[in-house]
């Protein structure tokens, strides 16, 4: 099951008391005070890892909460401190404030670990507050309280490239055919009803990461269909794939145009990364003076085979290719890996 939303109420440990206590011991005459400081209450870290995939771990769950730290004791015997609460999460998940949406946090690299409530302080026992006026001091300090905070835990994928399209325009196809990623692939729309990341290869030691998305449709940055929940899935992408299909029954403009224009609603800082265009199912090929329209209305000229930019001289406001494909018969993919990974390459540097 794959879970990308989760919300918690999360707290630290609060502060165990500090100890009241007098030294009571056989031929010792007036011993003192002797309580100890109380221990201090548990924090709660976020650690990033790469063999947790989803926040499945966490459905059904309302509240986490950090181990309270021990009180003290006579002898000035020091509390235990709590345990820590350590919420382990797949890199890629984004901690924010359940009511405001503020982002509290980013966990995005294998290993990152990062405090985010601190547990409560420890009261001091009876034996800190000794003095020369009040030599029996009856008093010890509380602990002081625990944090606490609602959080919204969203899981959002990172990955190299991102494919955008409408439902069944052969983005499952693709990724099954030049990626380790075994997704659903079915004749039907919405086979796709949870992402999928693939590791597309190149050679021996260089290669890239694509994310299979579910399909997008008009409205999505509204809530519609997946809404939101895909949309948020390709913030992190940094390139991003449009996938034009050539049998279906939407015009290319109308797919091109819609998918741009939900992207911009949705994030134009996201709707400013390079992207390319892949015309799929090139083996069903239709009237080929719309492809040439199309090309045209982006000012790429009306080459039918392959428009691809100088990668010197890019222009991230045209896309940086747009290649006719096919998964099916395997027409273009090398072209399309090496084009894909050459503009990454470009993107590193920049």
């Amino acid at each position: 099951m794959f879970i990308d939303s989760v919300k918690l109420t999360i707290s630290s440990g609060h502060g165990g008391a500090g100890a009241v206590s007098f030294r009571r011991e056989k031929h010792v005459l007036l011993g003192g005070p002797d309580g100890g400081d109380g221990g201090d209450g548990g924090n709660v870290y976020f650690l990033a890892d790469n063999n947790s995939h989803t926040l499945a771990a966490y459905k059904g769950k309302r509240a986490m909460k950090a181990k309270n730290g021990e009180p003290g004791m006579g002898k000035r015997m020091n509390g235990k401190k709590g345990e820590d609460l350590v919420l382990v999460v797949p890199p890629g998940t984004a901690v924010l404030d359940a009511t405001s949406g503020e982002l509290l946090c980013d966990m995005l690299s294998e290993g990152q670990k990062t405090l985010f409530l601190k547990g409560g302080k420890g009261g001091l026992g009876n034996v800190h507050f000794k003095n020369s006026v009040n030599q029996a001091p009856e008093y010890a300090q509380k602990g002081t309280p625990e944090e606490s905070r609602e959080v919204l835990l969203e899981l959002r994928l990172i990955a190299d490239v991102g494919l955008l399209g409408f439902p069944n325009v052969g983005k499952s196809t693709l990724i099954s055919a030049i990626s380790n990623a075994k997704p659903q692939i079915a004749n039907y729309e919405f086979t796709t009803l949870t992402p999928k990341l693939g590791l597309v290869s190149l050679d021996e030691y260089n290669g890239f990461v694509m994310a299979d998305i579910p399909g997008i449709i008009e409205g999505a940055s509204e809530g519609r269909g997946l809404g939101l929940k895909f949309l948020q899935h390709i913030e992190r992408t940094k390139i991003l794939l449009f996938m034009i299909d050539l049998a279906n029954y939407r015009s290319l403009s109308e797919q091109f145009f819609t998918l741009k224009s939900e992207i911009q609603k949705f994030s134009p800082k996201l709707a400013k990364r390079p992207y390319a265009i892949a015309f799929t199912k090139s083996d069903a090929l239709r009237d080929e003076k719309e492809i040439s329209e199309f090309l045209a209305k982006l000012e790429l000229g009306e080459n039918l085979k392959q428009y691809k930019q100088d990668i010197d001289n890019y222009d991230i406001q045209k896309p940086f290719f747009a290649m006719q494909i096919s998964s099916a018969t395997n027409s273009n993919l090398k072209e399309l890996k090496s084009a894909l990974y050459e503009l990454l390459q470009r993107d590193l540097k920049s």
